[in-house]
């Protein structure tokens, strides 16, 4: 039994200190370079930068908290603006993640994340998905029909505003834990990289294309969903005490 604890404590400790190491730069993963696509190194790339932008996104949206029942339209676009880039990154990351399990020699030399990443992962996608989900729900619902009780969740009754700020508060943990483990990678990956270090990489027209159409998917869902919130924009969305 001793033996056992022992050996647990010290796993934990390995997977702690892998993060930690990754998390500050003292230790950076591999990414093999591949002709075309550029394989885990181009995908390191496009995972990195779409990071960023959905770390501008979110941090203007958090600052619209403040004021959301005044900045109600501004915290509708940029919501809408947060879907296609964190939907990108889920993409990039999955196709990473199943490209290592699946035995792809590229994905399989440069590893997996550290453990303790891997396992906060999860917990990252499905809050951010269903925070986004959920507000597109609202959106769309409108305000009368969001309020009314709608679901029970461990003999709790709420309504969808109550279900958004549930994936408001995990996803704040979640992805500030996050942060704080590839804030440095993704910098130290992308703007921190010496002059011409991406042209370097094969693969970056094709990148180029992925943000493009993000972006026009971003802005034309922020206008969609902007029109449709007229409800919320009359009454304000924290007029009951809720942001």
């Amino acid at each position: 039994m001793q033996s056992a604890t022992q050996g647990s404590g010290g796993a934990l400790q390995r997977a702690v200190s892998d993060t930690l190491a990754e998390a500050t730069g003292r230790e950076l993963r591999d990414n093999p370079v591949v002709a075309g696509t550029g394989g885990p190194a181009g995908n390191a790339l496009l995972t990195a930068w779409t990071a960023l932008v959905l770390l501008a996104l979110s941090v203007a949206e958090l600052l619209t908290l403040f004021d959301v029942r005044g900045l109600i339209s501004w915290h509708v676009a940029l919501g809408a603006l947060l879907i296609p880039p964190a939907v990108m990154k889920t993409a990039s990351t999955g196709w990473r993640m199943a490209s290592y399990y699946l035995g792809r020699r590229p994905y399989e030399e440069a590893g997996p994340p550290p453990l303790l990443m891997r396992l906060l992962g999860p917990l990252v996608v499905v809050s951010t998905l269903g925070l986004l989900a959920t507000g597109v729900l609202l959106i769309l619902l409108g305000e009368e029909q969001a309020r009314r009780t709608s679901l029970t969740v461990l003999g709790f009754r709420a309504d969808w505003v109550t279900a958004h700020q549930g994936f408001f508060a995990v996803w704040c943990g979640a992805v500030g834990l996050h942060l704080l483990g590839r804030i440095v990678p993704a910098l130290r990956a992308t703007v921190l990289r010496g002059p011409g270090a991406e042209r370097a990489v094969p693969g970056r027209w094709a990148r180029v294309l992925w943000f493009a159409v993000m972006v026009l998917g971003a802005a034309a869902l922020a206008v969609v969903l902007v029109h449709a919130d007229s409800s919320w924009a009359s009454h304000g969305f924290g007029e009951r005490g809720e942001h």
